[in-house]
């Protein structure tokens, strides 16, 4: 055998030998992950800054609103405002047709002129008319007397008969009861005098007729309670509108306010004073901060939920009434505490929740003690340690099962 064909030959042992070498090392390393078990994702329990909070929704609300109606029954005239808009105390919102109310109050100002008329008459005129007429008759009544005199020392001489005397002694008690009569007049004329009287209730009750008359022209007028905005408007010109009826509700300006009903579990994480951050539906991207400030003392049996109040210190501009809001309220806060990711926990809710952990190359159980929940990371009393590596709940790993943990960061895990 040539020399050429003897290394032919070796070369071809030599290519064999790797060959089954390379498989053996190959079934050798298939073999040796067949024992090991997959690779599995596992995440690495660490410790974190923990903030648990509560999410729900509610809707944009002021402590107050206010419905607009109208007391007389009545056309409306004039709505010179829209629903939308803002609107200062004072400015009219709805006027109403008033012309039989302006004719009232035009009467009723004629009833206090003539009132008024009335005294000044007795000031002017009926009084020292009075008066002067007292005068004339107390000198009527002397000289009426003088002159029964007269006549009665007449009578005793008998210079006259008694028919004479008996004119002068009429004489006198006519001219005794003019006296008497005028005395009155200027007494009932006087300022505390009946006549007085009289005109000055009629006065006082012209004036408040008129007052009546002003007070039900001013009900044509419908104007804003306070500074605000119109959330609704019911009403157009020509519309008839009666007494009950709202017709524009209008939220004032003041606090605004995010309503919300929570669940009735978290009732005991609720405080006073809890810092919140909501965000409206239609603007999901921009978040505003929010305060607790009055929390339901009582429960919505049929819904199992507690009406919670947060004041919003400075509104967005784009917050309207009644809009839709997602509000994370901030219940509780712990810096650097062990925590595992919440995908990782299995019966979370119940009273044994538990874990898949990695120890050994093999699939075990541990049993938690859970503290607070945050967003996607949940506190571990006791159950785990700093460095151990835990499965996603979602493997379906029997306990005692071998395989290969493949680590993975908590903020990959918590995303």
């Amino acid at each position: 055998m040539s020399a050429s064909s003897i290394l032919e030959s070796i070369r071809r042992r030599t290519w064999t030998l790797l060959f089954i070498l390379a498989v053996l090392i190959a079934l050798a390393i298939a073999g040796w992950r067949t024992l090991q078990g997959p690779t599995i994702t596992a995440w690495t329990v660490g410790k974190v800054n923990l903030v648990q909070t509560v999410v729900a929704s509610g809707r944009v609300e002021t402590p107050l609103r206010v419905d607009v109606g109208s007391q007389l029954t009545a056309t409306v005239a004039d709505v010179p405002v829209a629903q939308g808009q803002a609107v200062s105390k004072g400015q009219l919102l709805i006027g109403l047709e008033n012309s039989e109310q302006r004719a009232a109050l035009e009467q009723a100002r004629a009833g206090v002129s003539q009132a008024q008329a009335r005294l000044a008459q007795l000031d002017k005129l009926a009084l020292p008319t009075a008066r002067q007429s007292l005068n004339q008759a107390d000198i009527n009544l002397q000289n009426t007397r003088r002159q029964y005199e007269r006549t009665r020392q007449l009578r005793e001489k008998n210079f006259v008969g008694q028919a004479a005397l008996d004119d002068a002694r009429r004489s006198l008690d006519i001219a005794e009861s003019q006296l008497q009569s005028t005395r009155l007049q200027v007494q009932s004329n006087d300022s505390g005098g009946a006549d007085r009287q009289l005109a000055r209730a009629a006065l006082e009750q012209a004036n408040a007729t008129m007052s009546a008359a002003q007070a039900r022209l001013a009900l044509t007028r419908i104007a804003a309670p306070h500074d605000g905005v119109l959330i609704s408007r019911n009403v157009e010109r020509g519309d008839v509108v009666q007494p009950g009826k709202i017709l524009m509700v209008l939220s004032p300006a003041g606090p605004t306010q995010l309503v919300l009903q929570i669940d009735e579990r978290n009732l005991a994480q609720l405080r006073i004073g809890q810092q919140a951050l909501a965000s409206a539906d239609a603007f999901p991207n921009e978040r505003f901060p929010a305060r607790i400030v009055y929390i339901n003392p009582g429960i919505d049996a049929q819904r199992g939920s507690v009406e919670v109040r947060l004041d919003v210190g400075a509104p967005p501009a784009y917050l309207r009434q009644d809009m839709t809001v997602s509000v994370d309220t901030e219940i509780a806060r712990r810096g650097m505490v062990l925590a595992v990711p919440a995908d990782a926990v299995r019966d979370a809710n119940s009273a044994t929740p538990w874990v898949m952990k990695v120890q050994d190359g093999r699939a075990t159980r541990a049993h938690l003690r859970l503290g607070l929940r945050g967003t996607g990371q949940i506190e571990v009393l006791d159950g785990l340690r700093e460095g151990d590596l835990v499965l996603p709940a979602t493997e379906d790993v029997a306990v005692g099962k071998r395989l290969r943990a493949q680590p993975v960061s908590r903020d990959r895990a918590s995303k």
